[in-house]
Parts: structure tokens; sequence; C-alpha cells
């Protein structure tokens, strides 16, 4: 938790509110004695924790969020059918003595 005295929380309001949204708590001191105690709000609505900061990232531009699921033509292909096995062929390779 920070502490903050009413003059430099004024000043700061910006910066303190940005820890506050981050999950953070600020006790509010007047004159070293505390006053008050800024806490995040909590949102009821079932958001994942990790929701608020996924959202700040994208409003800054800094991510895009998926839509969900797989494109149409990534599940339409078949995996390629490797043959033979990593194993046997070390295996193989050891033997030849190389």
């Amino acid at each position: 938790m920070k502490k903050a005295k009413i003059a430099e929380l004024k000043n700061n309001l910006s910066r303190y509110l940005e820890h506050v949204k981050g999950g953070g708590s600020i006790l509010v001191l007047d004159r070293d004695q505390p006053v008050a105690q800024v806490v995040p709000v909590r949102v009821r609505t079932g958001s994942r924790a990790g929701d608020a900061r996924l959202t700040r990232l994208e409003r800054r531009g800094l991510i895009r969020r998926g839509t969900g699921g797989l494109p149409d033509w990534l599940g339409r292909r078949r995996p390629r059918r490797v043959r033979g096995s990593v194993l046997g062929d070390l295996l193989r390779e050891r033997g030849s003595g190389w």
C-alpha cells in the first residue's frame, strides 16, 4: 500500500489513479495522520483479473485481442503424417557410428 500526503496526491492524481487501476491502494495522510484510503472498485460482472490490464493495453494500441476460435482454413487442414519416428532415427544413427 502506497502512502501519500494530500498535496502530493493532488499534484500527482493521475499517477496515483493508475496505481489504483492496477489493483493497488493508497493511504491518504493529512499531517502524517491517515484520513482516507483509495482502493479499486470491485467489478462484479465476473470479468477475469487480468481483463482490466488487457483493456488498458488495448486502448493504448499495444495489443489486439483475438475474436476466439480458429480460422476456418486452419480447421480444415489435416496434420502432416511423418514416416518413421525421431527416436528410431536417432537410435539408427547412433548404431551406425556417426
